[in-house]
This record gives C-alpha cells, structure tokens and sequence, in this order.
C-alpha cells in the first residue's frame, strides 16, 4: 500500500497544481505584507511552510481577503484563464504605488484542453518555492524602506472570456514610473510556470 500511494505523488494534475500555486500565492502575500511592514508585526503569527518558519496574519479581514482571493485564484487557474497575479502596495495618505509584486503565469494548455496529467515530484516544486519565499524573505535587504503607512491591493489578469464575480472591478494597472525591477525564482509545476518580479519606486536619493 505504502509503495502506490509514494508513487501516485509525483503525478500532478491541473487541480492539484491550481491548489499548489492558489496556496503559494497565500503565503507569498502574508509574507510580502509581513515583511514589507504594511501591517504590524504583532498582528502575525509563525507557522512552518515549505520547510521555512514563515508568518501568517490574524487580521480577520485580511484572512478572508485572502482566502477568497485563493478560491477565485484556483478557480482561473483550473480554467487556464489566469495570466498575472499583482499585489500592490500603495501609499495610504496619497495611493501612489510604491511597490508591484508580479507573478506572471503559465499554464500548459494541454493539460487544461485534454485532461492529462504531468509528472513532478512535490518535494521538488516545494524546494523551488522554498527558494522564492527566502527572497521574499530577504527583500527587506534589498528594497526601499517603507517609512510610511501603507495599504495593499491584488490585481488579476484574466482571459478576456473569464468569468470575473461581482467583488473584482476594473482596475487600472498601477504603474510605478521608471521602476527598479529585480526577478525572483520562479516555480514550475509542470502545469503551471511561475514567474517572480517586484518593480519598485526609484527612490532619488541613489541618484546624488
């Protein structure tokens, strides 16, 4: 019994990659807000991830944000509508975006058109997830300090024929002007590819 079920593991199917980068994006965004400061450090608690200590916010509204956000987010995913994933963070006094958090997304279009199945094993998608989350970890070290109040927002790129509910609006896209970009790992599930980039404000005092 023991052997079927370790070999039964390593195959991936579209719902169970949609799960796998839904959740990811979850715990992305939790660390992005933890360790951007854009909530107080208080109002988080540490749970052990993808092998990381990493922290979780107790803040009800931003928790069912979130979560609401992870079932729309699996829903397109399935569907092979989802092309981008933002989180902004913005300026609370004058909603200048400050920071875009990017996840762009490919999806294997066979499997969303034929049903089949791809092959990975967890512990390796794992391990290139584990690899982003340390970058997001260590952003603070190399992104502007964010010395003022903040809020956040979560843009989605959609297919034009996707099924968008009433909660999402339009949205603009939330430029920053002449941002400084860095690319982060990015995570391949054999469905779905995953790709990493925060772009961020210039901030004039490095060019004296």
């Amino acid at each position: 019994m023991a052997s079927s079920k370790t070999a039964t593991k390593d195959i991936i199917t579209l719902r169970g990659s949609a799960a796998i980068v839904s959740e990811f994006f979850g715990y992305a965004a939790n660390s992005i807000l933890y360790n951007r400061g854009v909530y107080p450090e208080e109002s988080f608690a540490k749970v052990k991830k993808y092998g990381l200590p990493l922290l979780l916010t107790q803040d009800e509204g931003v928790k069912s944000f979130i979560s609401n956000l992870n079932s729309q987010l699996s829903e397109w995913l399935e569907a092979g509508k989802l092309q981008r994933i933002v989180l902004v963070i913005m300026s609370k006094a004058t909603s200048e975006v400050l920071e875009r958090w990017n996840f762009s997304i490919q999806t294997d279009s066979e499997v969303v058109e034929k049903g089949v199945s791809r092959e990975k094993s967890d512990k390796e998608i794992m391990r290139e997830i584990q690899a982003i989350m340390r970058q997001i970890i260590s952003s603070i070290t190399y992104l502007p300090c964010l010395d003022e109040p903040c809020i956040f927002d979560v843009l989605a790129y959609t297919d034009k024929e996707a099924e968008v509910p009433l909660t999402w609006v339009e949205s603009d896209a939330k430029l920053i002007e002449n941002p400084q970009m860095v690319k982060l790992h990015s995570f391949d599930t054999k469905i779905h590819k995953v790709d990493t980039l925060v772009s961020y404000k210039n901030d004039e005092w490095d060019e004296e």
